[in-house]
């Protein structure tokens, strides 16, 4: 006999099953990423209606059975409404959900790709901070939470920590004047640009979101963190061809 198990998540995204349930896909601190069958959820009269839609984030109760789990009611905290009302802040946030997606798995401790969902969710419509800039710090710090990122602090071949001038998406690192022929893909870079990099890395996420910069530096993130996905990611994400085209 399966137990009602109480869980802290965001719906990450839901599909119709049968004729009236849905299968929504859970990002949840307890228990990472699962799946959940809302039944009934379709029905006009559902409480689940409003419980199984992307975005909403809260507490779940789950029925936990041997094969599935079912959800049984929630408290939504927040369902992001300022988000979804905006379509470009939409595909946004499809986009870091999808992220999400990718790097999570079942049965781990997601607390840090939770928080930055959420964090990132009430950025988007802030005016102090483009979401451009938004989508590049979620993208490298879901690379930094899952553990594999590049070395922005120091240079790949003799460690010095000062004039990094130059990053190589390929060697995942920095490099000093030096060195930099050891890396033929290696572009220039600003040092403005070199500490927001250094600042993403190391910041708690509740602090990430409190910075901008400047067109210069935006546009050198907009193509380290480009370069960084093409080779880091074995796919591209449904979202993102849309996204690219909204920014454009």
């Amino acid at each position: 006999m399966g137990d009602v198990i109480t869980v802290t998540g965001m719906v990450l995204s839901a599909m119709p099953v049968n004729d009236y349930d849905k299968r929504v896909v859970l990002l949840t601190r307890e228990r990472g990423k699962i799946s959940a069958f809302a039944k009934g959820a379709r029905r006009m009269n559902s409480p689940l209606m409003g419980y199984s839609n992307p975005f909403c984030f809260g507490t779940f109760r789950l029925y936990e059975g041997r094969t599935s789990y079912n959800i049984q009611g929630a408290d939504i905290d927040n369902y992001f409404q300022e988000v979804s009302t905006d379509i470009v802040c939409v595909y946004y946030g499809i986009y870091f959900m999808e992220l999400a997606d990718y790097y999570t798995y079942e049965n781990m401790d997601a607390s840090g790709e939770l928080n930055l969902l959420y964090a990132s969710f009430r950025a988007l419509k802030k005016d102090s901070i483009p979401n451009d800039l938004v989508r590049y710090i979620v993208e490298l710090k879901m690379m930094v939470l899952h553990g594999s990122y590049p070395q922005f602090f120091q240079c790949k071949e003799c460690k010095k920590e000062e004039g990094l001038l130059y990053f190589s998406a390929a060697k995942g690192a920095v490099y000093c004047g030096e060195c930099v022929r050891n890396a033929p893909d290696a572009i220039e870079i600003s040092q403005s640009t070199l500490y927001a990099l250094q600042y993403i890395v190391a910041t708690p996420i509740a602090k990430l979101f409190t910075f901008t910069v400047t067109e210069e530096v935006l546009a050198e993130l907009r193509m380290i963190m480009g370069r960084l996905m093409l080779l880091t990611m074995d796919k591209k994400l449904n979202s993102l061809e849309m996204l690219e085209l909204l920014e454009k």
